[in-house]
């Protein structure tokens, strides 16, 4: 009986483990029953995808919303917290531009508002601005790039972290520009960086291009400025400094040493 289960959960395009699910499922009728059994169908199938597209994020670091604070972020009015949370700018095409100090959280977030839009069922994309401008150049140098350039199109969502962090040539800008051209208006980016955009011309060779991709990122953006945050990596640093210097200065006592020693 099991065999001929699981052949027509083959043909059926279903899961090995919905039979696995049915041995579990206790049902008052045969309809409760097949809700049950569709519905731990359904989940499994969510949980596949969630885990399939957080793979193909590529996310650097994995961080989430708890215990994450957007204390002394100025967010504009045309966005919440709870917006960002949810990923409601997504299904916009809108964008995001996290903008301030180096260490002051803007990686965290933009990498939590990533995971939480895998969970929704969006298509997510990580990249370092560094790391994608060479290779996109790579790309280029190869005769790959329309190649490369179709992962884009897949996309819901596009995370460039550390822009203008590096120094991009006339052709990295020309390739950032159509990857964000691509993007315009059919996706969203978020982009975090600690430059203000009359400084953008500084990092950029070419001023047209510049022009042009102050254009379509502002277009459709919401800016949210991490400028009055302290950065936490520094203030966490500080506090490790501060509880070492506390423990050079009263030395453990006798009865703390043997405790130690006990471990």
């Amino acid at each position: 009986m099991e065999t001929e289960l699981l052949a027509a959960c083959k043909k059926l395009r279903f899961g090995s483990n919905l039979v696995a699910s049915a041995k579990k499922i206790k049902a008052k009728d045969n309809l409760d029953f097949l809700l049950q059994l569709f519905t731990s169908e359904i989940e499994e199938r969510d949980r596949k995808r969630r885990n399939a597209y957080m793979k193909a994020a590529r996310f650097d670091l994995l961080k989430t919303f708890e215990m994450y604070t957007f204390e002394d972020i100025k967010i504009p009015n045309s966005i919440t917290p709870d917006d960002i949370r949810d990923c409601v700018f997504i299904p916009k095409k809108e964008n995001l531009i996290l903008y301030g100090n180096v260490g002051a959280g803007k990686t965290h977030l933009a990498i939590a508002t990533g995971m939480a839009a895998c969970d929704a069922g969006f298509r997510v994309r990580f990249w370092r601005t560094a790391t994608l401008t060479n290779a996109l150049a790579e790309a280029k140098r190869r005769g790959e790039l329309s190649q490369f350039m179709k992962q884009f199109d897949k996309l819901d969502l596009l995370i460039c972290d550390e822009w203008g962090y590096v120094p991009v040539d006339s052709d990295g800008s020309k390739l950032l520009f159509q990857v964000v051209s691509e993007c315009y208006e059919r996706k969203s980016i978020i982009i975090t960086t600690n430059l203000e955009f009359a400084r953008w011309n500084d990092i950029f060779a070419d001023t047209k291009i510049t022009a042009a991709l102050l254009d379509r990122i502002i277009h459709h953006s919401h800016l949210l400025d991490f400028r009055e945050r302290d950065s936490r990596r520094l203030l966490d640093a500080l506090m490790i400094l501060e509880d070492a210097d506390a423990c050079k200065k009263s030395p453990p006592t006798h009865k703390n040493r043997t405790a130690k020693a006990n471990i």
